[in-house]
């Protein structure tokens, strides 16, 4: 199961040639700009190949590959592709929901008639709008199913990845590995388990007769071992929808993605399903590292594989061998962190042609307003009395500013915006553990009751 991407001209923000009424003629500097945006955008659209295995446990992994998407319908300069991994728990329903409905939400988050450069630079913004609209959806239909996300974004040579849960996205490129997500499970951040503690959560390990403490650190009640999934209203709506988002930017040489359910990473490392599948195309590789997994632990949990190969022919697949040792050291040099104002300013590096991964943007932090309050210039490309997660259109006196109640230090003020709905707003409030409903409450005891 393998495809090639299509090598397309760039799009500019304007469009159109010349006037329809009039037949007047376009200015020769219009067209020679648009001549070199093509040619810059072309040289981008690598050679794309992806393949998938998957063996079913439970039947609650699901997963997602368009690899010829358009987000202008009919505009072949729009092209990307996409991909995405859902590990459901507790009933496939918060899985299949996400998977059928998340990349709608994503493409109407992101503003109309933007330019490539300016899409990139508001899909972060426009990820987290469509994940929590995604999980405020769906908790209207059902309230006890779950699932983890991991979802990647593929535009040329730039990768964007959002996730929640534990199914990870790892990169290996120019002889290194690069994580692009990161474990949301409260054994491997303090920080999770200190916002989920704060929001009103109560978090521990599973308590057996005599007092001993076993397990991984769980939220209850409910006991689930995340801290950021879609769904899971049962549990509380602290365990938020919020992603961590990466955005990358390969060099021409390529890379290999390897998007997989924990099911795969509860048994191999990065590297270890990196060399195991080295030099095998991206379908074989997909069914080596599942049947590794499997091998090494049992068919345990659904395991699903996604490989994406990036700027290699069809005729010679193989990856080549690392020329350098992973590990922090080449980790942190090669991603420097850059301030929230560096990685909304693409216009200085669209074009450039790195010798390794250049990191555009990475942003984890779980609270929407600071997520969803973007600095110039992409503030500019939202409008301004529009849901900034649902996108319903708002009268100047209906919309609530994101900083109410905000106790961030700064210049913010509760009548900035961007602004919420009420609805959205009540959402919002409680992630923050700022209301629980009273179904909520009335679970949290039946389910402490049953516990002890």
């Amino acid at each position: 199961m393998s495809t090639r991407s299509k090598s397309v001209p760039g799009s500019l923000g304007g469009g159109g040639g010349g006037s329809a009424a009039g037949g007047s003629a376009v200015p020769l500097a219009v067209l020679l700009r648009r001549e070199v945006v093509s040619e810059r955008t072309a040289a981008e659209r690598p050679d794309l190949q992806h393949g998938f295995f998957n063996q079913a446990k439970k039947g609650e992994d699901f997963f997602l590959l368009k690899p010829d998407c358009e987000r202008l319908p009919g505009v072949p300069s729009s092209s990307f592709s996409a991909f995405g991994i859902f590990d459901g728990h507790n009933g496939s329903g918060a899985a299949i929901y996400t998977k059928e409905n998340l990349l709608n939400n994503i493409l109407t988050a992101v503003p109309a008639d933007l330019n490539r450069e300016d899409w990139l630079a508001a899909l972060p913004r426009a990820m987290v709008a469509a994940f929590v609209k995604t999980d405020k959806d769906f908790q209207t239909k059902a309230r006890s199913s779950g699932t983890t996300v991991t979802f990647v974004i593929i535009d040329g040579l730039i990768v964007t990845v959002a996730s929640v849960g534990d199914s990870r996205c790892v990169l290996e490129a120019e002889g290194s590995i690069y994580h692009l997500s990161s474990d949301h499970r409260f054994d491997a951040s303090k920080e999770e388990v200190d916002r989920v503690t704060e929001a009103g959560g109560d978090v521990g390990r599973l308590n057996v007769v005599g007092g001993a403490e076993i397990g991984p650190l769980r939220c209850w009640p409910g006991g689930l071992c995340l801290s950021r999934s879609i769904g899971d209203q049962d549990v509380g709506e602290f365990i938020v929808p919020v992603p961590l988002i990466k955005q990358v930017k390969l060099s021409t040489a390529g890379g290999r993605l390897i998007i997989a359910s924990d099911g795969v990473w509860d048994a191999l490392t990065a590297e270890q399903s990196l060399n195991c599948s080295r030099g095998l195309p991206p379908e074989a590789a997909a069914e080596h590292i599942v049947k590794e997994a499997v091998h090494s632990k049992g068919l345990r949990d659904d395991t699903t594989c996604i490989v994406v190969d990036l700027g290699h022919e069809k005729g010679n697949p193989a990856m080549p061998a690392p020329k350098k040792q992973p590990g922090m050291g080449v980790f942190k040099n090669m991603f420097r962190k850059k301030t929230s104002s560096d990685s909304s300013c693409h216009s200085d590096r669209e074009y450039m042609d790195p010798d390794v991964v250049e990191e555009i943007f990475e942003d984890g932090c779980a609270f929407l307003s600071r997520r969803l309050d973007s600095e110039y210039p992409v503030r500019n490309m939202f409008k301004l009395f529009i849901c900034a997660i649902c996108q319903v259109e708002l009268k100047p006196n209906q919309g609530i500013s994101v900083h109410e109640d905000s106790s961030q230090p700064g210049n913010l003020r509760r009548w900035d915006g961007p602004f919420l709905c009420q609805s959205c707003q009540e959402k919002k409030e409680a992630m923050e553990g700022k209301h629980r409903s009273r179904g909520l409450v009335c679970r949290a005891v039946l389910s402490t009751s049953e516990v002890s």
